[in-house]
């Protein structure tokens, strides 16, 4: 038997904490190999840029997913997650019932040995534009590359992308805008909703809503490293942008108009008004709901008691004409990771401080400006050294 020094206890739990998953392993067998999948599917399955999941060390018979809910993912695999919180767990193969379970890595404890390894990026295709992998070359410990796969990654024909795919020359850019409204939608349709551009447009600075870009009238999207975001969706970065309710609609086969208040939003689902479809939500603290589909599972907004009139929305499950990043829409904060402090202490940290330093150096190389709410919070902190 190995002693307690030669192996590691790992844990993964729901946001809730209403599942929690331990299992014991062998130092020598870790990091764990993980997988992150780019793929439209996941996109809208978690409402992150992609999903990620590594081998669970324990034999699936010996593990009880009985009260995890269960979503039809693909012919032949299915996601069990949390039905009360949203958190997905598992990657299931379906039709083998010993087959090995894939953990989703946002649901692993934060401890102080790194439990896994990013090896592949797949299904990057489906992105277009690259989505999440622009700074997610070098997420590892050792330093190494992630390779990254236009399909799967495994095959003697698969199609590999050098780390110049794609072209600089076919991204959107900073300025540049495309569509006036988005889709929001979950990878089952259960949710169904159009986000649109608000009228903006010549607006002061003064005028504007304090997430929307004042030379390009876009809406910010952030990085969020904190733990309530990485188990509400099993992903451990998150990205949100923001929207004025009055920005929002029901899909156009609705008549019905969608709420203005966030009250009115969540007294909606509260009834279970069929106009929402499967939007359930999640009340991670007294004054705050986490919107997800009750069928899928897949994150769709964040809402707060304090801010009436807005929504964060899930990156994830837009679509839009130039890739999963939605650039012709959104305006990135590129460089900084929010409410990284969750992780101190953990292995978690680290992965986060490479992103945030892959994110800037994508900034830079792309010619991106430093978001106006960086220059301004730079600006005092240097007033205050001075």
């Amino acid at each position: 038997m190995a002693s307690e020094a030669e192996t590691v206890t790992l844990t993964a739990h729901c946001l809730c904490k209403a599942h929690v998953f331990t299992t014991t392993v062998s130092r020598s067998n870790l990091p764990l190999p993980a997988y992150a999948c780019h793929c439209d599917s996941c996109r809208h399955s978690t409402g992150a840029l992609y999903s990620i999941d590594a081998p669970w060390p324990e034999p699936r018979p010996n593990v009880d997913t009985s009260a995890l809910k269960s979503f039809h993912f693909s012919p032949s695999i299915d996601i069990l997650f949390c039905g009360t919180c949203s958190t997905p767990m598992f990657f299931a193969h379906s039709q083998k019932p010993d087959g090995e379970l894939g953990i989703f890595t946002g649901t692993l404890q934060n401890g102080t040995v790194n439990p896994i390894k990013i090896v592949d990026h797949i299904y990057v295709g489906d992105t277009t534009d690259g989505g999440a992998t622009m700074w997610l070359r070098k997420p590892n410990e050792d330093g190494t590359d992630a390779k990254r796969f236009r399909e799967r990654g495994k095959g003697d024909n698969v199609e590999e992308y050098p780390w110049g795919w794609p072209a600089a020359s076919s991204f959107t850019g900073y300025e540049a805008r495309k569509e006036d409204s988005l889709p929001i939608r979950c990878k089952c349709k259960g949710v169904d909703l159009v986000l649109h551009r608000g009228s903006y447009d010549g607006k002061k600075r003064e005028e504007l809503p304090w997430f929307i870009d004042p030379a390009t009238y876009k809406p910010l999207v952030g990085f969020c490293g904190c733990e309530s975001c990485r188990l509400f969706s099993g992903v451990d970065v998150w990205t949100w942008t923001f929207a004025e309710l009055e920005n929002i609609s029901f899909a156009p086969s609705t008549d019905k108009a969608f709420p203005k208040q966030t009250t009115d939003l969540k007294a909606l689902v509260d009834a279970k008004d069929p106009s929402i479809g499967t939007l359930t939500y999640y009340a991670s603290s007294p004054d705050v709901q986490r919107y997800f589909c009750g069928n899928c599972s897949a994150c769709i907004f964040y809402a707060v008691d304090d801010r009436p009139h807005m929504v964060d929305v899930a990156v994830g499950v837009l679509e839009a004409s130039d890739g999963a990043r939605a650039e012709g829409f959104l305006s990135w904060a590129y460089g900084k990771v929010s409410r990284m402090q969750d992780s101190g202490g953990g292995w978690r940290m680290a992965l986060l401080e490479r992103v945030e330093k892959e994110c800037e150096e994508w900034r830079i190389g792309r010619g991106y400006p430093k978001n106006w709410m960086r220059i301004a919070r730079e600006q005092a902190e240097a007033k205050a050294k001075s």
